[in-house]
């Protein structure tokens, strides 16, 4: 189960989708809210999530299954493996934020104002992603053409910024730390390098390590916050390697992942 980040749509996460695909079965959606999903309840609040991955593990007719949130989507992965512990094989967290996340000023400033405040957010997005994509593909042809067709990805299938405010929102009310302590899964930490991830922090991210018991770490190398996106068969290799480490034990008679 491939849980996407706070703009909310799969369509983002498609490279690796195919990528682990090729490996494993893969169930994955856009949040609710996005198109061709049930809004969330209007009192639902954050574990909202936890009955949209319910639904869809239901739908998909599999009782459990590793689950893997990217982003804002690990903080979701999180809350569904303390409270739903029997459906999850595995838990894996990608680029989260840490399990104390408070938003800063300028976070605070987009998720209040979210539509007046997106060029400028969007802006200082297109910044990142270039200084990180010169790491990850040093050739400026593959540079261009990955931006292109992400580009076209996004006319595609794009973020509102109203919802990702929202979804900001609500996990800003939460506290993840008590999660930790519920997740008995093996648990994998991904996280890019320090200095290319300009996104969610190194450290942040790697708190989970320590958080969670037992759990590994695994540095994307020369990648930052995209790197499901930008490096998506290296991705699916460090997803195989650690899923095909876990004792026989973890796996049913009849494979969901």
């Amino acid at each position: 189960m491939l849980i996407p980040g706070i703009q909310g749509r799969w369509e983002w996460m498609q490279p690796s989708v195919q990528a682990l695909a090729a490996r494993w079965r893969v169930i994955t959606s856009s949040l609710p809210g996005e198109p061709g999903v049930d809004p969330p309840e209007s009192d639902g609040g954050f574990d909202e999530y936890v009955r949209h991955v319910d639904r869809l593990l239901d739908s998909g007719r599999v009782s459990s299954a590793v689950i893997c949130g990217v982003s804002f989507g690990g903080l979701i992965a999180l809350r569904y493996a303390a409270r739903r512990p029997e459906r999850v094989h595995a838990l894996i967290l990608v680029s989260t934020p840490g399990p104390g996340w408070k938003p800063t000023a300028q976070q605070l400033t987009y998720m209040r104002w979210p539509t007046i405040t997106g060029p400028l957010f969007l802006f200082g997005a297109a910044a990142r992603v270039w200084n990180e994509l010169r790491v990850t593909l040093p050739s400026l042809c593959d540079r261009l053409l990955f931006c292109a067709t992400w580009l076209a990805r996004l006319a595609r299938a794009p973020g509102i910024p109203s919802r990702m405010g929202q979804r900001a929102r609500l996990a800003a009310a939460e506290r993840f730390e008590s999660d930790c302590a519920s997740v008995s899964a093996p648990t994998l930490v991904i996280a890019g390098e320090r200095d290319l991830d300009k996104v969610v922090s190194l450290d942040a991210t790697m708190a989970y390590a320590t958080a969670i018991p037992g759990a590994q770490f695994q540095l994307f190398e020369k990648t930052g916050h995209l790197g499901t996106v930008s490096s998506p068969e290296q991705f699916a290799i460090i997803v195989s390697k650690f899923l095909s480490g876990l004792p026989d034990s973890r796996w049913p008679t009849t494979s969901a992942c």
